[in-house]
Formats: structure tokens, C-alpha cells, sequence
């Protein structure tokens, strides 16, 4: 059997994580991105809106297109940033909490069952590896020079 490379590898298990998240998102209603997005914000002090798109990784459209869902569904309210008046806060409402709360349950059973599965050990590597990994990106010399 032919070898899968590393982006073949990681782009069918992102693609695996991304169902499951969102076959469990579509129980309530949501998606994985909305639950993505209620745990990128801060429960208690808000979170600038242009600080969510490069927390999350997510372009300015898909963002919006998410935020705007989010507060249709009454689990975000927007309000003026009182330190900068071209800012806007996101704040979770008491549904979006909840939703957040259920979110963040999903994440943690995940990563526990991979724990279980491959023990703690294993797991550390596989953190120290996609760190070199992510290294590797930022510094594309020692990727693209031959």
C-alpha cells in the first residue's frame, strides 16, 4: 500500500474531527463552527470581534457569516468596544453560554477518548510533533530550500 504524505494524513483526519463535530453540533441546531466560535470567546469580558478571526483561523467572510447565524439564533449580542468607538465586543448571551458549556463538553470528551485510546505518553509526542510541524511552516527556508 502506497504511504499517505503528512498533508494527506492530516486533511482526512481534520476532515473526520469536522464530521463528527458537526453531526454532534446538528443535535442543537449548530455546527462545528458556531461551537467553535462560542468557546473562542471570552464568557466574562467579551471579545473583540477583529480578535476572532485570526483566534479561530477563519477568514473575515466565514466569520461574519458565523457571527451573524449566531446572533440570529440568540446566543451572541454585539456591543460598542467603550475603549474604541470603531470596535465592536462580542458577548456570549445566557443561551450562548450554554451552548458554549455544551461546546466545550464535546472538546473535552474527544481529547479524552484519543487520551484512553493512545495514552499520555503518545499523545505528548504527537503535540511536540505538530509544534515542529507548525515550526517548520513559519520558517519556509528550511522547507523550500534544497
Amino acid at each position: 500500500m502506497k504511504k499517505k504524505t503528512i498533508d494527506q494524513v492530516l486533511r482526512s483526519t481534520w476532515q473526520a474531527i469536522a464530521k463528527m463535530y458537526n453531526e454532534e453540533a446538528s443535535k442543537y441546531n449548530s455546527s462545528m463552527a458556531a461551537g467553535f466560535a462560542l468557546l473562542s470567546i471570552d464568557p466574562k469580558k467579551g471579545t473583540p470581534s477583529t480578535s476572532l478571526g485570526p483566534k479561530m483561523g477563519m477568514e473575515a467572510t466565514s466569520l461574519s457569516r458565523t457571527l451573524k447565524s449566531l446572533e440570529a439564533k440568540k446566543l451572541i449580542k454585539r456591543k460598542p468596544n467603550p475603549n474604541d468607538g470603531r470596535s465592536v465586543l462580542i458577548y456570549l448571551t445566557e443561551k450562548g453560554k450554554i451552548h458554549r458549556d455544551l461546546s466545550r463538553v464535546a472538546v473535552l470528551k474527544f481529547n479524552q477518548a484519543i487520551k484512553n485510546e493512545i495514552g499520555d505518553k503518545s499523545l505528548e509526542n504527537f503535540h511536540n510533533t505538530i509544534k515542529k510541524i507548525n515550526e517548520l511552516i513559519k520558517n519556509k527556508k528550511k522547507i523550500f530550500s534544497f
